[in-house]
Parts: structure tokens; C-alpha cells; sequence
């Protein structure tokens, strides 16, 4: 797998670099020592407790980047999944305690738990004021020994930094994260391993599995599963952190995204996550985001915490740093109604019924929608993968208003298919497909027959949407199903539309849309998935025995 690297041994130091520079000034880093790896605040005036901690490289942005007022003073850097030094521990210790001394924020791991406990140490023989907490949020093993730290360490840091910020003594900041470790409780799930950088991807998963139970480390669950809806997925992983979170209070939640899961998954897991039985409990929510990750890891982890005055107030109070997702009340989706005037656009003609019309409808409809699949596939080779998806859901759209149609008025039947499909189809496809049957049922009022009125409407197809046959999309599928059409039927066009979807695969520059941003090889033996829809409606046609 490729990835932006340089030298993988100065992999580390470059990205803190780069943190640091693209910071606005806000952070400075310890220079002497390219092993020690040091990132924290450039405003600090030691006036108050500072707050540190750290750990391995590849969690980003924790821990470095959430460095700043209310969070973090300074963090330590490892390696890549490894724990820092004792000496760059300390050296971070000695660089931020002043007199109000140092609180140390641990994560439950052995690497840490050694380097930062003996740090701490070394800190304490030097004369300085310094606690320790340790942060063991994983409920995955029940019973464990030792908990491991992950992404509820983030919540620690918070209401620790809070504490620090507000000018609190030692005593009262190592409280109030003693406090915070003690209550958060975190699970995650991944479908994936991570990625070494320089190094090549891992597939221990089989594809529909999924691991529930695992580290920040790329280490397997310890328990593999078949992955379910995101609404079970939701309920399985709530039910098992509300075992271990006691009471029935009100709950703060962190939906961390473990690096290489996309905002859509994470917007549809958190509306899962809040619509379970624990999510009810939640009053305030942070992220979705990218919080402590694993890489590029596929994968998501919950931490809840309750929730009394104190936290709120510390989880919620502002702090300048970017990178840290802001806590926010959860309060009921704000709906509002469609516009009136989008009603009034609507073909307005009464429903009527014709067994033939709805047969044909459906027969193309069922067939688009199992065309689905194969459509994206060919799309994601020449496109961004989602032609199928739009014609599926087009057709899904048809199918449930089907009773609602005026199946028994061709013209007005055209025009209520385009209604419908300029409201549910997004992309060009659907919009074009709109544009062809409002020009259809145009020629259709005007008096025109079938064959007529809908090569009126791959004209108009033409004109608006800008390409011709020949320019690799679904007009090479259309124009010769309907030039076929008058003198042999559907049979005769379900053919020729076949025909000209296969010669696409041949044409290797495109006109138009996305694929005419390709290379030549890239197009070569590809067939444009329009131009296989519009065949695949026309067989549906042909074999309902529909017109002819």
C-alpha cells in the first residue's frame, strides 16, 4: 500500500513538524534530541498545573494534536504503536512544571504504564510535584486484569485540562481525572486491521466479518462476528458498555471514528448508537470524528461517561484547539415540511390503472434495482461508483407510488415519472432520465406515438445534458434502442441497445461526465454502466413483453 512517508524512521518527527508549523504559532516542539519527540503549548507560562501525557504515533491526532489551553500542555511522541522514552517523558515533565506541579496521564498499556510511571519518578527525585493517573476504559474483556486505555482517555484529558485551566491545585486536578478514569468505559469494532506506513495492508477479516473488542493497536478482537445492520451493530455495542456504566443517569458520548471509516458511516452509527436504549441517556455528544485512531483502521469505538454538573461544565467548555471534537447537547432532529410550491409542481393527474403499463413498469424497474450491484461496480472503474445506487433508488421510488401513477394516460403518465424522478434520482442519470420523460410525455400531448415522443425526449436528453452518441454514455444505449423501435419493437431495440452498450467498451475517450476525465487504458474494455442500464431496462421490456 503506498503511503506520503519520506524515511519511515524519520516518519515521526516529520508529521511533528508538520503539526507544529501548520499550528499558527500555538505549539512549539523540544529541539536537541531527534529522539525526543515533544510537542506543547508555545504560551505556556507555568503559572498553573500542567498536564501531559502521550504515548505511541499513529492515534492522530491524539495526543499531540490536542495540546492547548484546557487540554493537554504538552504531549509525548513515540514511535508508531510504541511507548516514548523515560527520558522523553521527563524531558516533556521538566519542560512544562512549574511550581504548581504536573499531572501524568497514562494509558493502560505495559510500554506506558513502565516509561511515563518511571518518568514520573525521576520528575518527583528532581523535587517537582507530580501525580499520575491511569486510564483503563475497555470494557471488551470482562473481568480483565487490566483494562487497556483508549479513546475514553480523550474525556480524561478534558475534564483534567478543565481543572488545570481553572487554576485548580494538583490535588484537585489528579481528583477530578482520577475521577473521570474511573467512570468512562469504552468498546470498540473495526472490519479492518491498520495499516503499517510503508508497509502493506493486513486482511485477517473475512468480507461481512467483523472484529468487536479491540485495541488501538491493530490487535485482533477478541471476538470476531458477522458484521449486522448499523442499527443491531448499535444495540450490540450499547448493551454491552451499559452493563458496565451503572445507573440510569444522563451519559456523555464520544463517537471516535478509528481512522479510515467515512463521515456517512459515522453519521449513520451515531443516529443508530442514539437511538438505543443507552443513547436515550445521552445529553451530550462529541464527534463524530477522528478522535484517537489506528491508522487507517476501518473501524469505530464508543466511550460513555456520566454525567453529573462538574463534568458537563469541564466537557463542554471551549478550548481553541482544532483538532478536538466539541461537545454538543443532543437535542431532537428539527424537521420542517417540504415547500408548498415543490407540491405545486407536481403532474397533479389522478391515479388510473392499467395492468400492462404497471407490468412493464415493474418488470424494469425489478431489473434496475438487480442491476444494482453490477452497475456500481462498473462505475467505480470509471466513475465514483454510484450509477447503480441512482437508478436502484429511482426505481425503488417508482415501485412505491406504482397504485399512485396514471398508468392509464400515457402523457401524463411521462410527466409523473419525471416528477419522481427529478425528486429521488440525484446524480446526472436521474436528472437526465427526468429531462427524457418530461420531453416524452410532452410529444406524447402533442400528439405524437410511443417511438416519436421518445426519441423527442432523447433529444431534448441531448440538447440539455450536452453529449451525442458516441461520447460513451447512455445515449450509445438509448439512440439505437429507438431507432430500432418502430420497424421491430422492443425485441429489435432491447437488441440494438445491447449491442451499442457493448461498443463502449471499445471507445476509449469519453465526452462528457466523469469518465471523460480518464486515460485511455482506464476506459479500454469498460462498458459505460448508463449505457448497460439503459440495455438492461430495454431486456426487462422485451422478455415482460411489453409493447412491440
Amino acid at each position: 500500500m503506498a503511503h506520503f512517508i519520506n524515511d519511515r524512521a524519520a516518519l515521526v518527527m516529520e508529521a511533528v513538524d508538520g503539526l507544529v508549523a501548520g499550528s499558527g504559532g500555538r505549539l512549539a516542539r523540544l529541539d536537541g534530541d531527534p529522539a525526543i519527540r515533544v510537542v506543547l503549548r508555545a504560551d505556556w507560562p507555568a503559572d498553573r498545573v500542567a498536564v501531559v501525557s502521550g504515548g505511541g504515533s499513529g492515534h492522530e491526532p491524539a495526543h499531540a494534536g490536542f495540546v492547548g489551553p484546557g487540554l493537554l500542555t504538552a504531549a509525548v511522541c513515540g514511535d508508531v504503536f510504541a511507548s516514548p522514552s523515560v527520558d522523553a517523558v521527563l524531558a516533556g515533565i521538566l519542560a512544562v512544571t512549574g511550581p504548581a506541579g504536573c499531572l501524568v496521564i497514562i494509558k493502560n498499556y505495559a510500554g506506558d504504564r513502565l516509561n511515563f510511571g518511571l518518568a514520573a519518578e525521576r520528575a518527583r527525585a528532581l523535587g517537582l510535584a507530580v501525580e499520575t493517573v491511569t486510564v483503563a476504559d475497555d470494557v471488551a474483556i470482562p473481568g480483565a486484569a487490566q483494562p487497556r486505555g483508549i479513546a475514553g482517555t480523550l474525556l480524561v484529558h478534558k475534564v483534567a485540562g478543565h481543572a488545570a485551566q481553572t487554576g485548580r491545585p494538583l490535588a484537585e486536578v489528579a481528583a477530578a481525572a482520577r475521577a473521570a478514569a474511573a467512570a468512562v468505559r469504552s468498546l470498540g469494532l473495526a472490519v479492518s486491521g491498520c495499516t503499517m506506513p510503508g508497509g502493506t495492508a493486513e486482511s485477517r477479516l473475512a468480507p461481512g466479518q467483523a472484529e468487536l473488542g479491540l485495541g488501538i493497536h491493530g490487535e485482533p478482537g477478541i471476538e470476531r462476528i458477522a458484521l449486522p445492520p448499523a442499527a443491531d451493530l448499535a444495540r450490540l455495542m450499547t448493551e454491552r458498555l451499559g452493563e458496565a456504566v451503572p445507573g440510569d443517569g444522563p451519559l456523555a458520548l464520544l463517537v471516535n471514528d478509528l481512522g479510515g471509516t467515512t463521515a456517512l458511516e459515522m453519521q449513520v452509527l451515531t443516529g443508530a448508537v442514539l437511538a438505543t436504549p443507552l443513547g436515550r441517556r445521552v445529553r451530550l455528544l462529541l464527534g463524530p470524528a477522528a478522535a484517537m485512531t489506528a491508522l487507517d483502521m476501518h473501524g469505530v469505538s464508543l466511550s460513555v461517561m456520566p454525567l453529573d454538573a462538574a463534568t458537563d461544565t469541564a466537557l463542554t467548555a471551549a478550548t481553541e484547539v482544532p483538532a478536538w471534537p466539541r461537545a454538543v447537547p443532543v437535542a431532537p432532529p428539527a424537521l420542517r415540511p417540504l415547500p408548498d410550491r415543490l407540491a405545486q409542481a407536481d403532474s397533479g393527474a389522478f391515479p388510473s390503472h392499467d395492468p400492462a403499463v404497471a407490468g412493464a413498469i415493474t418488470a424494469v424497474c425489478r431489473a434496475l434495482i438487480g442491476a444494482e450491484a453490477d452497475l456500481n461496480a462498473l462505475d467505480a472503474r470509471v466513475g465514483d461508483g454510484d450509477t447503480g445506487t441512482t437508478f436502484a433508488a429511482a426505481a425503488r421510488a417508482v415501485i412505491a407510488d406504482l397504485d399512485r401513477l396514471p398508468q392509464a394516460d400515457p402523457a401524463a403518465l411521462c410527466r409523473a415519472l419525471s416528477d419522481r424522478l427529478a425528486r429521488v434520482a440525484g446524480g446526472s442519470s436521474g436528472v437526465l432520465m427526468s429531462i427524457f420523460f418530461a420531453a416524452a410525455g410532452s410529444g406524447l400531448a402533442d400528439g405524437l406515438g410511443w417511438p416519436e415522443a421518445l426519441t423527442r425526449g432523447a433529444d431534448r436528453l441531448q440538447a440539455h445534458g450536452g453529449a451525442k452518441p458516441g461520447d460513451r454514455t447512455l445515449l450509445d444505449a438509448l439512440v439505437p434502442a429507438l431507432a430500432a423501435l418502430p420497424a421491430g419493437g422492443v425485441t429489435a431495440a432491447a437488441q440494438a441497445a445491447e449491442a451499442g452498450a457493448a461498443a463502449t467498451a471499445r471507445m476509449t475517450r469519453a465526452g462528457t461526465g466523469r469518465s471523460s476525465y480518464l486515460a485511455a487504458a482506464d476506459l479500454d474494455g469498460v462498458e459505460d454502466p448508463g449505457a448497460v442500464a439503459v440495455a438492461r431496462a430495454f431486456e426487462a421490456l422485451a422478455v415482460a413483453g411489453a409493447g412491440g
